[in-house]
């Protein structure tokens, strides 16, 4: 059946090192699996760049979905946010990158200190609403400085998803009552993941589905390298979780992507 099913990859990392000896069969087997759209994201402007170039190696390749990227800084690098680094991610937003980010907080590794982490997210914030554009937000333990920075912001609440939610059941419904969108990855199939509790609670118009690759493989392919040949896997588990038919849940992703991207 997934076979017939299409697909929106809203969270890709395909530029990874990770895909370097067969990328292109990747790709590839995304389309053969009913990936239709990937977006292909950023983390500094080094990743940003080689996601636009397969963006644009992408364009009107047959048997390839639709690539899109994004542009921003994660925390892991806020260390390197300054006048130069913020100009090259402006650059990539005006060459075509649809989204802001992946920006946030990460207070678990702390790979950067934490007024550095804040700074860049305040400021990319800043960018992302002076030019209306979405934000794709990173938090991991750093659930009250995320929120408290994104009320501050003024970036309009349907402007942001939350990737890769793994939070608590408090932000999550903060995030709804706002109207925020909430992206759920493979781990929502894992058994450590309280995903019964918390998958239904979002509104099934600001729900999306990523892959985060090649990071958090769903089951029945935990521990392996993730691709986006693997999604529907994901939206199987949602799906499952949500009382819906996976056909009816992959329609919905794929239209709230495009939506929330501003592809349509």
């Amino acid at each position: 059946m997934s076979e017939a099913l299409r697909y929106f990859d809203s969270h890709c990392h395909l530029q990874d090192e990770r895909f370097g000896p067969d990328r292109r069969e990747v790709i590839v087997r995304a389309w053969g699996a009913g990936v239709r759209e990937i977006v292909v994201i950023g983390s500094d402007p080094e990743t940003t760049t080689a996601a636009r170039a397969l963006a644009d190696e992408a364009a009107g390749h047959e048997g390839w979905p639709n690539l899109w990227y994004s542009a921003g800084l994660h925390p892991h690098e806020a260390s390197r946010w300054n006048a130069a680094t913020r100009a090259r991610i402006e650059e990539e937003l005006d060459r075509g990158a649809v989204a802001l980010g992946e920006i946030g907080l990460d207070f678990h590794y702390d790979n950067s200190p934490r007024h550095a982490q804040r700074a860049a997210f305040s400021e990319q914030l800043g960018i992302a609403g002076q030019r209306d554009l979405p934000v794709v937000i990173h938090s991991r333990d750093a659930e009250e400085d995320t929120l408290r920075i994104l009320r501050e912001s003024g970036v309009p609440p349907s402007r942001v998803v939350l990737h890769c939610f793994t939070g608590s059941l408090a932000m999550l419904d903060e995030a709804v009552d706002r109207g925020f969108h909430v992206s759920f990855s493979g781990i929502a199939s894992f058994d450590s993941f309280d995903a019964a509790r918390l998958v239904p609670r979002v509104p099934g118009e600001r729900l999306l589905v990523e892959t985060d690759a090649p990071y958090l493989a769903p089951v029945p392919h935990r521990g392996r390298r993730n691709e986006p040949a693997y999604l529907p896997a994901t939206v199987a588990a949602l799906a499952r979780h949500r009382g819906e038919s996976p056909a009816t849940l992959a329609a919905d992703t794929r239209s709230n992507a495009r939506r929330f991207y501003r592809l349509d």
